[in-house]
Formats: C-alpha cells, sequence, structure tokens
C-alpha cells in the first residue's frame, strides 16, 4: 500500500471535526446504548422495531466515528499564513458576482469540510476546480447540474 494521502483542513474544520468525533464517542454512545438497552425491554428482538432501529442508529454511529477517526489521524490543520488572499486557494474566503448581478461569499475547503448549506465550497467541486488559482477581476464560467454560470472574482480574503 502507499502512502497514506494527508487531509488539509482549515483550522475551523478541523476543530469542528474534532469536536464532532468526540460528541459521537461519548455522548451519542451514550444516548444509542440507552435506546438499545430501553427497545430490549419491549419485548422479542426479531420482532422489535425499535430494538432494530436502535441497532442501525448505532451501526451507523460507529461507521461515522471510524471516518473521523481515519480523517483526524491523516488530517493536517492549515496555518493561517498558509491562506491565500492573493488568488483563490484553499481557506480563501472569495466574493463573486454572477452574470445577473447576486453577490455569493463562500470558504473553499477540503471535500471533507464542505457544506454549501452554508457557503463550504470543496476544492473539487465544479466552482471551486474553476475558481482554483484565479485572482480578483477574473471571471470564470462554471457548468453546474442547474446549467452554465458566469462568476466574475470581486474579492479574496483570510
Amino acid at each position: 500500500m502507499g502512502d497514506i494521502e494527508e487531509i488539509v483542513l482549515t483550522a475551523a474544520g478541523y476543530k469542528e471535526l474534532s469536536e464532532e468525533l468526540d460528541k459521537l464517542r461519548t455522548t451519542e454512545r451514550r444516548e444509542v446504548a440507552e435506546r438499545i438497552r430501553d427497545a430490549i425491554t419491549y419485548g422479542e428482538l426479531t420482532e422489535n422495531s425499535e430494538y432494530e432501529d436502535a441497532k442501525n442508529a448505532q451501526a451507523f454511529l460507529e461507521g461515522r466515528i471510524e471516518d473521523l477517526k481515519h480523517i483526524m489521524q491523516i488530517a493536517r490543520p492549515m496555518e493561517n499564513d498558509e491562506i491565500p488572499t492573493d488568488y483563490v486557494g484553499l481557506g480563501s474566503i472569495v466574493m463573486v458576482t454572477d452574470d445577473i448581478g447576486d453577490e455569493w461569499e463562500f470558504t473553499l475547503v477540503s471535500p471533507v469540510e464542505a457544506n454549501p448549506n452554508i457557503d463550504k465550497i470543496s476544492d473539487e467541486s465544479p466552482v471551486g476546480e474553476a475558481l482554483f488559482g484565479k485572482k480578483v477581476g477574473d471571471t470564470v464560467s462554471v457548468t453546474v447540474p442547474a446549467g452554465k454560470n458566469k462568476y466574475l472574482i470581486t474579492a479574496i480574503r483570510k
């Protein structure tokens, strides 16, 4: 097997994943164990939907814990001075204007941290790939599921 790939995370993303792992290992595990214990009291396990749901929750939880443990083993939080502001790079906070004049500000992050709902865009997404390495004043055209969008980079900061 080859070398383990390093995952670079923003400092905030590293902290969030570390906190999530800690919460899953402590609070969530305890809650799922209690659900299983409670469900066992409901009778025959083969026809006990509460027990089955609790066991499924436990399997999902343990899978997520293993994923996070692996990520944290190979993850490295970025130093603030590694975040570029003269071009779009990992950790950059980017302000763009689309072709109809709407502004959008997001942070470019690794896929592990990506969450479009809170404007954390993966550097491997179509938008992230198109903007990576570009500078203020550059315009890029991006094909997304909804069609083709043009973005003008208006600001880059930390």
